[in-house]
C-alpha cells in the first residue's frame, strides 16, 4: 500500500457534520488571510519596496535589497514552526493559530503605514526587516495549527480533502494579493501608486484579527490533540513530555526528508510569482498589470487542482501522487523558461500555468502527508519544522538566486538548472520515503 511512512495511522473521531465543516472553514480561511498577508509583500518587494526603503544607484542593487528581506521572513519561519509546534503539541492547536493570525495582523498592518527611507532614513529598512521578521514568525506559526485543524477532523479516507483546504490558502492568497494590488493600480495614476497606493493592501491585514478573535470565540480544540494531552499529561516528568526533544533525538531525519521533499515546490512557487514578476517586468520589458493578471489566473486554475490532487491522493497513495508532481516540475523547467523568455504574455500563461498544474499536484497531498508522518503528540512540531525547514532551503531564498543567477549568467536557463537540482533532492527524498512506509 502506498503511504506516507507515519509511525502510526491518525485516527478519526465521530464527529457532527457541521463542526467538521465550520473547522475545515475556519482553517482554510486562517491559511487564506495568513498567506494573503504574507504574499502582498513578495509582491510589493518586486514592484516598489527597493526604491523606497532600499535606495542605491542601481536597481538591481534595490531589488536584491528588497528580495533579500523577503527571505528574511522565511529565515524567520522556523522559529515560529517550532516554538508554536512545541507549544501547540503540549497547549493545543487553536491558541497556537490563534496567536500567529494576530501577530500576521499586527506586523503586515505596521508595514501599510511604515515610513520609508526619505522619511526616517536607515530606520526604515530597519523596521521593515523587523515587521517581515513578525510576519515569518507568525506564518511559521499558522501552517501547523492550521493544517492539524483540518486534517485531525477529518473523517476517514478523506484526510488529504481536508488537509487540502488548508492548502487552499496559498492560491487564495495569492489571487486576493493579486486582486488587490491590480485595483489599488487600476485607480490611481503610477505616481500615487508609488506614493501611498501600494499601502492598501498591507492595511487589510486588519481584518486578521477579527479572524482571529472568531477561531478563539468558535472553534474547538481537535479531539486527537485532547487524546494526546491525556497521555501526555501522564508522561509530565519524562522526556516524551517535550515534544522538540522527542523530534531532535528520534524523528531528526524525517523532518529533513520531508523539508527535502518540499524545498522545489516552495522555490519554484515563488520564483513564479516573484521572481518572474521582476524578471518579465524588469529584463524583459513586460507590463506589470499584464503578469500579475496571469499570475492570478494561474492561481485560479490552482483552487481545483489542489483539492482533486488530494483528493486522488486519498484513492491512490500520497507518496505516488507528491513524487508524480515532483517528476513534473522537473521535466518543465526548461521549457517554462523558453516560453518566457520570448515575451510573449500568451506564452508566459501557457509555461506558468503547466508549472502550477505540476505544483498542484505535489500541494494538495502535502498536508496529508506530512501529518501522518509523526504521532498527535509530535504532530505540530515536526510536520511545521519539515515544511519550514522547505520554506528555508526553497521559498525564501529562491527570488534571490534567481537574480543572481541571472545576473551571473545571463541566461534563465541558470535557473531552471537551478529548479531541476532541488527536483532530484526532492525525489530522491520522496524515494527513501516511500521506503520507510514500505517497511512500516
Amino acid at each position: 500500500m502506498d503511504m506516507a511512512p507515519s509511525t502510526s495511522p491518525v485516527p478519526t473521531t465521530v464527529l457532527p457534520a457541521v463542526n467538521r465543516r465550520r473547522v475545515a472553514t475556519a482553517a482554510a480561511l486562517a491559511s487564506a488571510v495568513e498567506w494573503y498577508d504574507y504574499f502582498v509583500f513578495g509582491i510589493a518587494a518586486a514592484l516598489v519596496l527597493g526604491d523606497l526603503y532600499f535606495p542605491s544607484g542601481s536597481s538591481t542593487a534595490g531589488v536584491l535589497a528588497a528580495f533579500a528581506t523577503f527571505a528574511v521572513g522565511f529565515l524567520a519561519r522556523p522559529i515560529g514552526g517550532i516554538v508554536a509546534g512545541h507549544l501547540g503539541d503540549k497547549r493545543g492547536r487553536k491558541p497556537m493559530l490563534v496567536l500567529a493570525l494576530t501577530l500576521m495582523g499586527i506586523a503586515t498592518t505596521g508595514i501599510g503605514v511604515l515610513p520609508t527611507y526619505d522619511t526616517i532614513g536607515v530606520a526604515a529598512p530597519v523596521l521593515l526587516v523587523l515587521l517581515r521578521v513578525v510576519q515569518g514568525v507568525a506564518v511559521g506559526a499558522q501552517w501547523g495549527g492550521a493544517m492539524l485543524l483540518a486534517t485531525e477532523y477529518a473523517p476517514e479516507g478523506k484526510r488529504g480533502v481536508y488537509g487540502s483546504f488548508v492548502q487552499l490558502g496559498v492560491p487564495i492568497g495569492v489571487v486576493t494579493a493579486n486582486t488587490v494590488f491590480l485595483l489599488a493600480g487600476a485607480f490611481t495614476t503610477g505616481a500615487d501608486f508609488v506614493a501611498w497606493a501600494w499601502r492598501l493592501p498591507f492595511v487589510v491585514g486588519l481584518f486578521v484579527l477579527a479572524l482571529a478573535w472568531y477561531i478563539h470565540r468558535h472553534v474547538e480544540e481537535t479531539p486527537e490533540f485532547q487524546r494526546a494531552e491525556q497521555e501526555l499529561a501522564q508522561k509530565e516528568k519524562t522526556e516524551q513530555s517535550s515534544p522538540l526533544r522527542t523530534i531532535l533525538r528520534g524523528h531528526l531525519g524525517t523532518v529533513f526528508l520531508a523539508g527535502g521533499s518540499f524545498a522545489v515546490n516552495t522555490a519554484t512557487f515563488y520564483i513564479l510569482i516573484t521572481g518572474v514578476l521582476d524578471y518579465t517586468t524588469r529584463d524583459l520589458g513586460m507590463k506589470k498589470d499584464a503578469v500579475l493578471t496571469v499570475s492570478l489566473c494561474v492561481s485560479l486554475t490552482q483552487l481545483v487542482l489542489i483539492p482533486a490532487a488530494a483528493a486522488l491522493s486519498d484513492r491512490v497513495g500520497r507518496i505516488r501522487i507528491y513524487a508524480l508532481g515532483a517528476a513534473g516540475i522537473a521535466l518543465w523547467a526548461v521549457p517554462m523558461f523558453l516560453l518566457i523568455d520570448t515575451g510573449s504574455l500568451l506564452w508566459l500563461a501557457v509555461a506558468t500555468f503547466v508549472a502550477g498544474c505540476f505544483l498542484s499536484i505535489m500541494y494538495g497531498p502535502q498536508a496529508a502527508l506530512f501529518a501522518e508522518l509523526f504521532t498527535p503528540e509530535m504532530r505540530y512540531t515536526g510536520a511545521s519544522l519539515g515544511y519550514q525547514i522547505a520554506a528555508v532551503l526553497g521559498g525564501g531564498l529562491a527570488p534571490f538566486v534567481m537574480v543572481l543567477l541571472l545576473e551571473a549568467t545571463g541566461t534563465s536557463m541558470s535557473v531552471s538548472a537551478y529548479i531541476i537540482a532541488l527536483s532530484v533532492i526532492a525525489l530522491l527524498s520522496i524515494k527513501v520515503l516511500a521506503g520507510r512506509a514500505r517497511s512500516h
